[in-house]
C-alpha cells in the first residue's frame, strides 16, 4: 500500500505541483487551509503532512499544534517561502523540519522519504 501524504497550501498551483511530484510514489491528499488540514488529517491519517505556514483562516503553525494535540505521533514538515522568519515558530509548534519554497522534486522526495520510509 502506498504511503499517504497530505499537502496543505492555500495556493492551488503549489498544491498541484507538489502533488504531481509525489503522486507516482505516494497517495496524495490536498487541503487549502489549516481547518481543512485538521479535518483531512483526522479522516485520512496520512503518514506525513506537508504544511504551508502562511494561509488564511488558520495558519500552518496553529494547524500543526491542533493536529499534534489530536495525534502526538503526527509527522508534519513545514513548507514556506518565509523560512527564516516563520520556520522557528513552526519547529516550536512541533514540525519535524521546515523547507523553503520553491522546492525541487529531488529535495521534496528526499524530505518525504526521510520522514516516512
Amino acid at each position: 500500500m502506498k504511503k499517504r501524504v497530505l499537502i496543505v497550501d492555500d495556493d492551488k498551483f503549489v498544491q498541484d505541483i507538489l502533488a504531481m511530484m509525489l503522486s507516482k510514489n505516494y497517495e496524495v491528499i490536498k487541503a487549502s487551509n489549516g481547518n481543512e488540514a485538521i479535518e483531512k488529517y483526522l479522516a485520512y491519517k496520512p503518514d506525513l503532512v506537508l504544511m504551508d505556514i502562511e494561509m488564511p483562516q488558520m495558519d500552518g503553525i496553529q494547524a500543526t499544534k491542533e493536529i499534534l494535540k489530536r495525534d502526538s505521533k503526527a509527522k508534519i514538515v513545514g513548507i514556506t517561502a518565509f523560512a527564516p522568519q516563520k520556520g522557528e515558530n513552526m519547529i516550536k509548534a512541533g514540525a519535524l523540519e521546515v523547507v523553503s519554497k520553491p522546492i525541487t522534486k529531488l529535495k521534496l522526495i528526499e524530505v518525504v522519504k526521510r520522514h516516512i520510509e
